[in-house]
């Protein structure tokens, strides 16, 4: 073999090397993340989410991480934001004017503290100093047995979906009655120019001494429609009784009588 046919080889089998390196190498990353994956998914089944019916105004998700991190692990919270009409009579009312939470979801690293605090802390008395914000607040706290994050980030999606999609619905609605009122305002000025051309004519021969009238299709723009009316059927009878009776006795000669 000569050195070129050599080296040519040397190439192809240093690039199929690689190949199979780069190949190994993918291979081992998908092991490791799929390693990964499920042992997140195995932490993820030992979790607990309690639901939290009530938020205390003032509280936001940090304060309330570090009340309850007190009694377990927490992973996620998620507060669900007040609705927008509430929270604009709120604050023409003069109350509190900053953001409020209407409902909220905490998720424990243990099933196990997730019962433990919903049992623990439900109807009591969050308490802590006298001077705090929420010593007079009671928690509204349950257990959500055989329920999973996922299951909470589904339900927003397909919220959100449907708000969105009744959003898009008054937005059409709204742009028709736009498009409606437009095309009547129009048509409005249009018909007060007609008539103020009318009335400028009008003047304009009437300064002028003739009194030639405009036609009474010009003068009126809004156009009444007579139909005639027909007579009843009772005066059609009465006359036709009443012409029959003098056609007949028209007819009729009188003939003088003897009287025996």
């Amino acid at each position: 073999m000569s050195e070129e046919e050599q080296e040519i080889e040397g190439a192809s089998s240093s690039e199929e090397e690689k190949a199979e390196s780069n190949n190994a190498k993918a291979e081992s990353r998908k092991n490791r993340r799929k390693k990964r994956l499920l042992k997140e998914a195995a932490k993820a089944d030992k979790r607990g989410v309690c639901y939290l019916s009530r938020i205390p105004p003032r509280m936001d998700h940090v304060k309330l991480r570090q009340i309850l991190s007190q009694h377990g692990e927490i992973q996620r919270i998620y507060l669900a934001p007040e609705d927008p009409t509430a929270q604009v009579h709120r604050k023409r009312a003069g109350g509190f004017r900053g953001q409020v939470f209407s409902e909220g979801w905490v998720e424990f690293t243990k099933r196990s503290v997730a019962k433990r605090v919903a049992d623990m802390l439900n109807g009591e008395q969050i308490g802590g100093k006298k001077r705090s914000q929420f010593y007079y607040d009671l928690w509204n706290v349950k257990y959500l047995s055989k329920f999973k994050w996922d299951d909470l980030t589904e339900e927003i999606a397909y919220k959100n979906a449907i708000r969105e999609q009744k959003l898009a619905l008054e937005i059409s609605a709204a742009k028709r009655e736009r498009d409606f009122y437009l095309s009547k305002v129009d048509q409005s000025h249009a018909l007060s120019s007609i008539e103020e051309r009318i009335k400028k004519k009008q003047k304009v021969r009437e300064d002028s001494g003739t009194n030639s009238e405009l036609p009474a299709n010009k003068k009126d723009i809004n156009v009444l429609r007579q139909f005639p009316q027909t007579r009843p059927i009772e005066d059609k009878k009465a006359e036709n009784k009443s012409r029959l009776s003098k056609e007949i006795l028209a007819q009729v000669s009188i003939t003088p009588t003897h009287y025996f």
